[in-house]
């Protein structure tokens, strides 16, 4: 009933009747179908205010408005604060607040949400439990994938996933958390057990992201104050900000710092063209680890699932083994290949990620890097000329591609990295074919070299302009060497 699923809200009802079922609950005009409450939503580039009449014609008895609309007889209108904040709510109660049937588990941070994300997975799973994850990659139940638009979808989306978590007999939920997600209200509503911070870089900043770092920053914050418990990484230079003045309990993982659980003597390994980390701990919990995902930077995520994991009171060698054979998609993905060098795709696709990535390559030693990358359309086009810039400062050999122009001009796109590469006198050669580029590097690559594809990672196309086309590096590079 309509009033049930308000309980939550602060509202005020305009005119019509609380005291009615409601069938569906609908947030697009073109979905709505007989017996649906509407909620308008004002987005970036469409305002829900505006298809009302198309979502009456479809069905609507109820509206759910946040500014005055010309109000129709025999409608039913609730009138809101915030419209996004409502669907949360609303979208809650629909689905029977899942979230209280579960652990929730939310990370964010600018980068390691995916790769933490995975390494809790592997984990829960190891130990038997049946586990939902909800992500970049999309979302996964019990290991079944079901695709998403974005990192945190939008807080029906979730919801329903979660519903479908739990009547799948899902003890945990895993979710990753971004800036956008917590922005814009889309996990507002989930009793979140724990919160993890990974780390913080300016990331998503400009038209329709985060007008400043320091909103970014507030954003991911918010987190913390909708959690039980928060992990933190402690050598992170935003630490002290990010926790300031938080309710939640916290916990702290380190290299560096003295904290709860501490990394020692890590060291990088390698074992036929894969590359990989072992280290120990020391603090809440000392083992040793071994897994087949190379860098620093993924020890402090291996820190954040080891002190989740140690909080759950699950077994240490059930810890060691999640980790172990650990595999993440797009994630330093090692792609098999009969040849003496190594290929790796990775989503890396900012001056943060670049960065991090060839500082840790550093420790392998390869004879000669290349790396195959581009620059998204419509996106910040200083961030082209800093990617550049990184990989000729690294001495790697630039393959410039198209990644996802959207519409823009390739070769714009590659010219404004190529400025980054000649400041500082790398070698390049430009392929606007990303397959032609990927297949260049296989070809020209010399033994012990590592082949870099990045920006892509775990996505399977490529936007030209509008719509994506199929595209799969990974079955490329399988395609070049059959």
């Amino acid at each position: 009933m309509l009033k049930d699923l308000l309980k939550e809200l602060d509202y005020e009802l305009i005119q019509g009747d609380l005291y009615q079922d409601v069938l569906h609950l609908e947030y697009d005009s073109q979905k709505v179908k007989e017996g649906s409450l509407f909620i308008c939503i004002k987005g970036f580039h469409k305002d829900g205010h505006h298809y009302i009449n198309q979502a009456i014609e479809n069905g609507a008895k109820m509206i759910v408005v946040e500014k005055d609309v010309e109000y129709i007889d025999g409608m039913t209108y609730i009138k809101v604060q915030n419209t996004r904040y409502a669907l949360a709510l609303l979208s809650c109660a629909f689905f029977e607040n899942p979230s209280h049937k579960m652990k929730v588990i939310g990370i964010t941070g600018t980068k390691g949400k995916t790769t933490l994300s995975f390494m809790i997975d592997s984990i829960l799973r190891r130990a038997q439990h049946q586990v939902g994850l909800i992500g970049t990659i999309g979302t996964y139940i019990q290991g079944q994938i079901y695709q998403t638009k974005n990192t945190t979808p939008e807080s029906y989306e979730i919801q329903k996933m979660m519903h479908k978590m739990v009547k799948r007999g899902c003890e945990y939920c895993i979710m990753e958390v971004s800036s956008q997600g917590l922005m814009l209200n889309r996990v507002a509503g989930i009793d979140f057990d724990y919160g993890i911070f990974t780390n913080l870089s300016p990331d998503h900043i400009g038209e329709n992201e985060h007008h400043s770092f320091e909103d970014y920053m507030m954003c991911k914050k918010k987190l913390f104050g909708m959690c039980k418990k928060g992990l933190f990484n402690k050598d992170d230079p935003y630490f002290q900000k990010m926790t300031h003045n938080i309710s939640c309990e916290i916990l702290t993982y380190s290299i560096v710092k003295d904290s709860d659980l501490q990394a020692i003597h890590f060291e990088p390994t390698s074992f036929q063209h894969s590359l990989g980390m072992k280290f120990e701990t020391e603090g809440k919990v000392k083992l040793s680890i071994e897994m087949m995902i190379p860098g620093q930077f993924n020890v402090y995520n291996a820190l954040g699932a080891i002190l989740l994991c140690y909080d759950l009171h699950l077994p240490f060698e059930t810890i060691q083994a999640g980790l172990k054979n650990l595999h993440v998609p797009g994630r330093l993905e090692i792609v098999p290949v009969p040849a003496d060098y190594t290929v790796m795709i990775d989503y890396a696709h900012n001056p943060f990620a670049y960065d991090h990535l060839f500082q840790m390559l550093k420790d392998y030693h390869p004879v000669q890097i290349y790396c195959v990358y581009g620059a998204g359309g419509r996106r910040d086009r200083h961030r082209r000329f800093e990617v550049g810039a990184i990989v000729a400062k690294n001495h790697a050999f630039s393959i410039v591609t198209a990644d996802n122009p959207r519409g823009e001009d390739v070769f714009r796109i590659c010219h404004d990295i190529v400025k980054g590469i000649q400041a500082y006198n790398g070698d390049y050669v430009v392929i606007v074919d990303r397959k032609e580029a990927i297949y260049y590097a296989l070809k020209h690559a010399q033994k012990g070299a590592i082949i870099l594809c990045l920006g892509k990672g775990h996505e399977d196309y490529q936007i030209i302009d509008q719509e994506p086309l199929p595209f799969s590096e990974r079955k490329m590079i399988e395609e070049y060497f059959e």
